[in-house]
């Protein structure tokens, strides 16, 4: 027997996705709080150090949380730089320098420059 499809359940389910969707484009999926957003996509955080999951200067953990990347990843990439070409290093310390800690909306390079043109201002 050949029945026709049933066009209640479809039309059902299109009005749902209609009334989940916001004016932006987004879905209930989308602004779910705790809903971690996929990887490249990075809205309106800002890239800093956190004060957890760190290690050294917290530079990789940083990283990892803008990208939304696991930080073993961002930690294999910095020792895979350092061991081929040593740019690894640098890379880590001008990270370490230029990228905030979490709370703070300076880095050390900013504090420390800041700091130089007090002294030299007094003298």
């Amino acid at each position: 027997m050949n029945t026709p499809p049933d066009t209640t359940q479809a039309a059902q389910t299109q009005t749902e996705q209609a009334d989940s969707t916001d004016s932006t484009g987004a879905t209930d999926r989308d602004t779910t709080a705790g809903h971690e957003p996929g990887p490249g996509s990075f809205g309106s955080r800002q890239l800093c150090r956190p004060l957890h999951d760190r290690m050294l200067g917290g530079v990789a953990a940083g990283i990892a949380d803008y990208l939304n990347v696991d930080v073993t990843i961002v930690r294999i990439a910095f020792a895979v730089l350092t061991f081929i070409g040593g740019a690894g290093v640098p890379v880590y310390l001008a990270g370490w320098l230029l990228i905030p800690e979490e709370g703070s909306d300076h880095s050390l390079a900013s504090d420390i420059v800041a700091s130089l043109s007090r002294s030299l201002s007094a003298r």
